[in-house]
């Protein structure tokens, strides 16, 4: 058997220290995955033992009654206050962060865009509490006038009518706060999926004499769709669990028949229940009614997160 040269015996101590450190990078990612669902499950598990007793007593009226008076509890418009928030921030978002990827993608100088990036991944760490102080300030006053006409134009519009002639503390105002809050991550996500089309796709179409928006409708998005899909659930998800930033700017109402009018005074959402009600919470049954709140915020953003889940993975499957 002939000798192993030096070289040759470096290369082979070099390939198995690489061997051994992927082996070790690769337990501890698996380690780390474990720890995330090991949380996640116990998580889960704390909550839901929240929830069984608070099912127990109060029934599935819990779900289905929006009242929060002792000793008769419901968060049912808490749950329809929540999505209605949600809908609200994603017609506002999502146009305007897909023309907003447009643009930085296909349209503006590098320079231009470079900038914009980095304007939109700062919005992106703005804390909440900071963006809630800014929208009392700031944007409540000027929200409200746009309501003014919004009802004076639109008023025969379901969704647009206020009879009481209070334009404070409305969903929709919420809502546009909650679109503030999802641009930068539907704009980052939107942005790196369309930048990402084959430039041969791109420079076929516009050699057949494509325009920008036939190119778009045809080849960008249409190439990227579980991206942007994904990208729209990531975005849905964190307006499902704003809190703070929603607490500032909407009047906490449980009724919801105001709800159906996005421009009348009182809303809410679950976690505006909680961080409103925890504090002041009259006893621990009280503090396991918020925490049973909690699970069913927390089951519902689960659930759209496993939905934004299916629908890439089918994207892809139909794509290739």
């Amino acid at each position: 058997m002939a000798d192993v040269g030096a070289p040759e015996l470096r290369d082979l101590q070099s390939a198995a220290t690489s061997h051994r450190g992927d082996r070790v990078f690769n337990r501890t990612i698996t380690a780390a995955a474990f720890v995330a669902l090991l949380v996640l499950a116990g998580i889960t598990i704390f909550l839901g033992a929240q929830a069984i007793p608070v099912l127990q007593t109060q029934g599935m009226d819990f779900l289905t009654t929006s009242i929060w008076d002792p000793p008769n509890y419901g968060i049912w418009g808490m749950l329809y206050g929540s999505l209605l928030l949600a809908v609200i921030a994603l017609v506002i978002a999502v146009p305007a962060s897909l023309l907003l990827s447009v643009f930085m993608v296909f349209l503006a100088p590098s320079g231009v865009a470079k900038v914009l990036t980095n304007l939109v991944d700062l919005m992106a760490a703005i804390p909440s509490v900071i963006l809630g102080l800014w929208a009392f300030y700031v944007l409540a006053p000027v929200s409200e006038q746009w309501q003014q006409l919004l009802n004076q134009y639109l008023g025969w519009i379901p969704i647009f009518q206020n009879e009481s002639g209070n334009f404070s503390g409305t969903p929709f105002t919420a809502g546009f706060v909650l679109a503030i809050m999802m641009i930068p991550i539907v704009t980052s996500v939107t942005r790196e999926v369309l930048g990402r089309t084959p430039p041969e796709l791109i420079n076929a179409s516009e050699a057949l004499g494509c325009s920008l928006w036939t190119m778009l409708r045809y080849v960008a998005l249409p190439y990227g769709r579980g991206g942007l899909v994904g990208g729209v659930m990531l975005g849905l998800g964190r307006a499902l669990g704003e809190t703070i930033a929603v607490f500032f700017v909407i009047k906490i109402a449980f009724d919801p028949v105001n709800y159906y009018n996005i421009i009348e005074s009182g809303g809410g959402s679950v976690a505006t229940l909680i961080v409103s009600k925890f504090g002041e919470a009259s006893g621990p049954y009280e503090t396991q009614l918020l925490l049973a709140a909690g699970f069913f915020l927390f089951m519902g953003t689960l659930a759209v997160n496993v939905i934004a889940n299916l629908i890439v993975n089918r994207t892809g499957r139909l794509q290739s």
